[in-house]
């Protein structure tokens, strides 16, 4: 389903998010003092390079991100981003006053001065749940094997040496900003592309939110409270995308009853799925709060600001809200055996601005700019 802007509709969008964004990454903005760095987690919706890195040391084929049109929009080149152009950690960052996030992978050989004001440790294809777990569960993962849990241990290995003693690595956390994910999402992704059913994949959502927040069968604890007693002050935890209006779920369950999509052509039942892991996840981090009264936790939601874009497109001057832009065939203009970057499939839409989904999977670099900035609009109010 596409909806058409008028021209004057999208120089507002332009002139409106452009203002919005000059004043949260001007000097002046409160941002730029609330932290001294920040350190990233997740999957390829923030991974700046670490699968790029992995796959060449590990001299295996390189992902489909490192090919054009990948990049085309603000880098002008190929980067390794799952993008037309900048991610929200990449927002984040130009806020901040900060450059980019280094990727831990493609730079853990440098200097530790490189790693100043941060480091990357998402990787695409990442999972909250360990890839083994999944595994017996019948769900591969064939993109890599890092988990969040390892992500957070190659981020302990790395602290020492940042800071000269422990005080010092107590003090450089306290000033951090700790992003961690968006990460899960794919847990579900592999499941519902392995074939499972909703009802399956739904018992996976404590599991992951565990993983994030709290305790899992009072055996280890979590990532975020391991992050807590290493010192660390202030998290920023995203939820979930609405996944219903998924180019590539929308694909995979076409043909479905239409009483299971909503008025914008997203399928209900998955949007709710996606709300489920969003509610469950918010209820634990309220939780985790009560136990930590000194942290700050920030709930990011990427759900509304992305489901206002589906909902009302001409507001901010998308033109296609379903189809992909970098893709090929079908109703969506998605096909599940042709990535964006292979080989068969190195060309895009004329214009990425105006389309909501990059690839199917990924967000264009508009909409995740959009994202970005109801973010910064909750960090700011801490």
């Amino acid at each position: 389903m596409a909806t058409f802007a008028s021209s004057s509709s999208l120089k507002q969008k332009f002139i409106i998010v452009s203002f919005l964004f000059a004043i949260l990454t001007s000097l002046h903005s409160p941002l730029n003092a609330r932290f001294a760095s920040v350190f990233s987690f997740g999957d390829s919706i923030a991974d700046t390079g670490n699968l790029l890195a992995i796959s060449r040391s590990e001299s295996r084929q390189l992902p489909t991100s490192t090919f054009p049109p990948n990049g085309r929009t603000f880098f002008h080149r190929l980067t390794g981003w799952f993008c037309d152009g900048r991610l929200i950690i990449d927002f984040l960052a130009e806020a901040l006053g900060f450059p980019f996030l280094p990727p831990y992978f493609g730079s853990k050989n440098e200097r530790p001065e490189q790693f100043g004001k941060g480091v990357n440790f998402a990787v695409a294809g990442a999972t909250a749940l360990n890839s083994s777990f999944l595994a017996k569960k019948g769900i591969p993962n064939h993109s890599t094997n890092i988990s969040l849990e390892v992500q957070v241990n190659f981020f302990k290995d790395l602290l020492p040496s940042l800071c000269l003693s422990s005080t010092d690595c107590k003090e450089l956390l306290r000033t951090s900003l700790i992003a961690m994910g968006e990460i899960g999402g794919n847990d579900y992704n592999y499941g519902f592309w392995a074939g499972k059913n909703i009802k399956e994949i739904r018992e996976f959502v404590p599991l992951v939110v565990d993983i994030i927040t709290s305790s899992i069968n009072n055996i280890k604890i979590s990532n975020m409270q391991e992050l807590i007693e290493l010192g660390a002050v202030t998290f920023l935890v995203p939820g979930n995308f609405p996944i219903g209006c998924s180019p590539s779920f929308l694909t995979q369950f076409q043909g479905s009853d239409k009483d299971e999509y909503d008025p914008f052509g997203c399928l209900t039942w998955l949007n709710q799925f996606s709300e489920h892991h969003n509610e469950l996840l918010q209820k634990e981090l309220g939780k985790l709060r009560i136990r930590h009264p000194g942290i700050k936790i920030v709930y990011a939601d990427y759900y509304n600001p992305t489901m206002r874009l589906y909902r009302s497109p001409n507001r901010s001057g998308f033109k296609e809200t379903l189809k992909v832009c970098c893709g090929s065939g079908g109703p969506y203009n998605y096909n599940t055996s042709i990535s964006c970057g292979s080989p068969s499939l190195k060309r895009s839409c004329n214009d990425p601005s105006s389309y909501i989904s990059w690839d199917g999977i990924h967000y264009t670099e508009a909409t995740y700019k959009l994202v970005a900035t109801a973010v910064f609009e909750e960090l700011m109010n801490l």
